[in-house]
């Protein structure tokens, strides 16, 4: 299922941290707020997908910066 998923990791909100959804079958689903790669990690096993590499091309795509970027300054 991980190749008909889309994950966003939006970019740093200004209450901190970075929103993550799904889209999958057309629904989108809130994951949570990420505050590092592990938490994004950890969502990530939780909704099923353990193997998917952050720092690889794949089914993440990340705004307002990549997995380095968790405070609002670019």
């Amino acid at each position: 299922m991980a190749d008909q998923t889309e994950i966003v990791i939006h970019p740093v909100s200004p209450q901190g941290g970075r929103k993550v959804t799904a889209h999958a079958l057309s629904v989108d689903a809130d994951l949570g707020r990420a505050f590092t790669p592990a938490d994004v990690s950890e969502f990530l096993r939780r909704a099923g997908l353990e193997a998917v590499d952050l720092f690889e091309d794949g089914p993440i795509r990340w705004e307002g910066g990549g997995p380095e970027v968790w405070t609002g300054d670019i």
